[in-house]
């Protein structure tokens, strides 16, 4: 089987699907706009071929690059993990007669304001939402749709260019900040605890499904340098708290007509128990959740998800033994990483429940924490019991201190 992976090296988890594809029996072709040189090993390592073309945003001429590059074989599969590249894939299906998502299905999963069209009418709750194109068309949606709200681009993933904002006042400070963006969704701020629900699914049928937690809300923790972020995967995520939210999720697959792949959606639980959809990707989450999700049931879902698209199964054991966080650390001062304190009193005290340790060495330039939330390092901690678990990840967040000048 010929597949054909938009962007193998990049984003920095991506080159382990890229070889789990690989080791799944596929001859990969990466496509990209890197050299081939730059790409991560574990990707160079296992690429059957590589097409570097000059830009992947120009989507006509990488069409014609590859449907002229692939010519003397017959491709099964297009497969595109990074939300910029979704489009790109789709178009390449249609183009080179593939199976799999259209432009037309891929749409929703793109275009955040048409995703919420497509799953209100099917009976998903949804927030009250708007698209809007100049400042004027955002100060309407906001009289209709009232404070608080939030402001955030059309096509956009994670939190970037995301904006809470509480009143008409607030509203005018925040539209400057948004100029670069041609289209913004207007939406209901939803209050409540945030939570995932990802899947691995084959053939329309959820093979795999997490519930995962953000702590604090990711807008307090894109908005506060100080903070140390946290995704918390669950270990009961069959747990009645869990399952409207679990319930909305399987609706939204089938809305959306989702058949193979991984998929991330978002979802809020308002305090008085009731559900509301947030958004959905057609691709894994980041900033390492995979690799939170493999400790949390001693799984490979980079193996999993390559199984599903070449064999059309899922045979990983999953056995829910821990509850597992990832804690993002960000260093007090700007330059160059010069101390670090706290790490060898949270490994004498946790050591056994601490199972990665990723941060920047000494002597390291600081990451720019508004772009990466990978900031300057991470950990990943495990246990059985949720509130010991929140209680390590809480004791990195404030013992662990990194520092930069």
């Amino acid at each position: 089987m010929y597949v054909l992976m938009i962007s193998p090296g990049y984003p920095p988890e991506i080159p382990y699907f890229t070889r789990a594809l690989a080791w799944a029996g596929a001859r990969v072709l990466g496509v990209s706009d890197q050299p081939e040189s730059a790409l991560p090993d574990e990707a160079r390592h296992h690429l059957a071929g590589y097409l570097q073309v000059q830009s992947l945003q120009d989507e006509d001429a990488v069409v014609e690059a590859v449907r002229h590059w692939t010519s003397p074989v017959r491709v099964d599969k297009v497969e595109c993990l990074w939300e910029p590249g979704m489009l790109l894939a789709a178009r390449l299906r249609e183009a080179l007669g593939v199976e799999g998502m259209t432009v037309e299905q891929t749409l929703p999963f793109r275009d955040k304001d048409r995703m919420k069209l497509v799953l209100s009418a099917a009976g998903v709750r949804t927030p009250r939402h708007a698209r809007a194109g100049v400042a004027e068309e955002c100060r309407e949606a906001a009289r209709r749709i009232g404070f608080p709200l939030i402001l955030k681009p059309i096509d956009g993933a994670g939190s970037a260019d995301t904006y809470r904002v509480d009143d008409a006042a607030q509203l005018e400070e925040t539209l400057p900040k948004l100029s670069h963006l041609p289209e913004v969704n207007v939406e209901e701020f939803i209050e409540g605890e945030e939570f995932t629900f990802d899947t691995v699914c084959v053939g329309g049928r959820v093979a795999y499904h997490s519930v995962t937690m953000y702590r604090p809300h990711p807008l307090i923790a894109r908005t506060n340098e100080w903070v140390s972020p946290q995704i918390v995967m669950l270990r009961d995520v069959d747990a009645e708290k869990y399952a409207g939210g679990c319930e909305m999720g399987r609706a939204v697959l089938r809305a959306l007509d989702f058949q193979t792949g991984f998929t991330h959606m978002e979802w809020f639980r308002k305090p008085d128990g009731e559900v509301v959809f947030g958004e959905i990707a057609c691709r894994p989450p980041g900033a390492r959740s995979v690799d939170v999700m493999n400790y949390a049931s001693d799984t490979d879902l980079f193996a999993g998800w390559a199984e599903a698209v070449v064999r059309g199964q899922f045979t990983q054991s999953v056995e829910r033994r821990y509850n597992a966080a990832i804690i993002f650390k960000r260093a007090q001062g700007q330059g160059r990483i010069y101390h670090m304190k706290g790490l060898q009193h949270l490994l004498n005290k946790y050591g056994e429940h601490i199972v990665l340790i990723d941060l920047l060495p000494l002597g390291s330039p600081r990451r720019d924490w508004k772009q990466t939330l990978l900031s300057d390092g991470y950990l990943i901690v495990r246990h059985p019991d949720l509130a010991r678990a929140l209680e390590i990840a809480d004791a990195v967040g404030t013992d662990l201190q990194l520092y930069a000048r």
